[in-house]
């Protein structure tokens, strides 16, 4: 009963409050200014990215956590966007195959419970010339006791922040998904614990015969 309580009502509000951390919105900014068209928003949260969608006709925001997607009723009112709510999961995207522009993800990916099943589906949804716009903490290619501590620490912060994975390869996953990277940039950001301080900024194009 506690735990339920923390995940509805505590939960949301950290997540608003550490995923506008001033790096973060920066990284944020410059991610999402080129996307253009349909675009699908895998863990859509509580509408952070919204004010950074310049030229988008429509905006799915694919948000399973009901408590999380309330906190972006006000964003999404003040929003010129047509925004669309799926309320389902990443391993099961409610949407045709190759109809969508840009999926954007922004520290997502850490937390869906199957990230290849993820990025089959986010390679279903694409159009031929689509692209995956991401930013996601990763674990750490430098450091090998932060790597260690990463290993270490996430069973317990899978629970705290719901699903969330401190240690996972994102870039591997990508190539191994058959995603090619046009760009990849690892950096540091700022004002982030040093656990999860290391963060990979990419745009893959789909599989050339997904």
């Amino acid at each position: 009963m506690l735990y339920q309580f923390y995940q509805q009502q505590i939960f949301p509000h950290l997540l608003n409050q550490v995923m506008q951390t001033a790096s973060l919105m920066e990284k944020r900014r410059e991610l999402l200014l080129p996307v253009a068209g349909e675009v699908l928003e895998i863990g859509f949260g509580t509408g952070i990215n919204l004010p950074f969608y310049q030229n988008v006709d429509l905006l799915y925001a694919l948000e399973p956590n009901q408590d999380i997607f309330k906190l972006a009723s006000s964003r999404i009112f003040a929003s010129n966007l047509e925004v669309q709510h799926l309320q389902a999961r990443a391993e099961h995207i409610p949407l045709a195959d190759h109809s969508i522009d840009h999926v954007v993800s922004t520290w997502t990916l850490c937390s869906v419970k199957r990230l290849d099943h993820v990025l089959q589906e986010i390679q279903r949804v694409l159009k031929p010339t689509g692209t995956l716009h991401l930013v996601e903490h990763v674990l750490n290619t430098e450091n090998k006791k932060i790597r260690q501590l990463q290993h270490l620490i996430t069973p317990i912060q899978k629970r705290l922040a719901d699903g969330c994975r401190l240690n996972r390869n994102i870039e591997l996953a990508l190539l191994k998904a058959g995603f090619q990277l046009d760009q990849y940039d690892y950096f540091y950001a700022e004002g982030i614990p040093k656990i999860g301080q290391q963060m990979l900024l990419a745009r893959a194009q789909k599989a050339s015969s997904a």
